[in-house]
């Protein structure tokens, strides 16, 4: 069995598509929704799990921070593969379907917009573009990631390159992408990137006013 992760904060208008077209798309896999928002979001996949066994849900009445999710994802998953992707569908159902059917190339893999190959269906605006391509710079700067891009909403990893650093992950916002990929550098594991065809959903939990404290918590990490 294998494992994806959504994070799931206050995503009520749209949680029950998803996470009803990832099932669709990935039978068999369990699929672990981790709600810490105060609408319904909750409540509708509750009421999916009802149905589908292999959908679970963890509610949580604090604020987690999209990082402070995916870690309690990975705590409660059981599979032996497991990824975590955004809410948003940024990232299609396919997609990470081709990303769990091709990690076992590596000990991970993640979904990038930069690849050749990968294709763009709706470009982000123009401020957020130019932002992701300063951070890259910095990860690639202060952490030696060697990645084109550390931010894709789509990750899957083997289990035991995963548990081998859950313990160690302090960070719990959106930087949490950058985190994992440089702790398992560190201790030797090798990941890949993978193309995807992506497109810039409306309603993203990230603003890039939070890009400030992003920076100073991985400056903190890293020194």
């Amino acid at each position: 069995m294998d494992s994806i992760i959504i994070p799931a904060y206050n995503e009520e208008l749209r949680i029950k598509d998803v996470v009803l077209r990832l099932s669709e798309h990935l039978p068999g896999k369990e699929i672990v929704v981790v709600c810490d928002g105060v609408d319904s979001t909750k409540n509708i996949v509750e009421e999916i799990s009802i149905k589908r066994s292999n959908i679970k849900f963890m509610n949580f009445d604090r604020r987690l921070g999209k990082g402070g999710a995916i870690i309690e994802g990975f705590k409660a998953a059981k599979g032996d593969k497991i990824g975590f992707v955004d809410a948003d569908e940024s990232v299609s159902p396919e997609d990470v379907k081709t990303l769990f059917d091709f990690v076992g190339k590596a000990d991970g893999i993640i979904a990038s917009r930069r690849l050749k190959s990968s294709k763009i269906l709706v470009k982000q605006p123009i401020e957020r573009r130019t932002a992701s391509k300063l951070f890259n710079i910095f990860i690639r700067l202060f952490f030696g990631l060697p990645f084109k891009d550390t931010q894709c909403g789509a990750k899957v990893f083997k289990r035991e390159a995963i548990f081998d650093i859950l313990d160690e992950l302090e960070t719990r916002g959106f930087e949490i992408d950058v985190e994992i990929l440089w702790r398992l550098k560190n201790k030797g594991y090798k990941v890949i990137e993978y193309p995807i065809t992506w497109k810039h959903s409306e309603g993203s939990k990230f603003k890039l006013a939070q890009s400030k404290s992003m920076l100073i918590s991985l400056l903190k990490l890293r020194y």
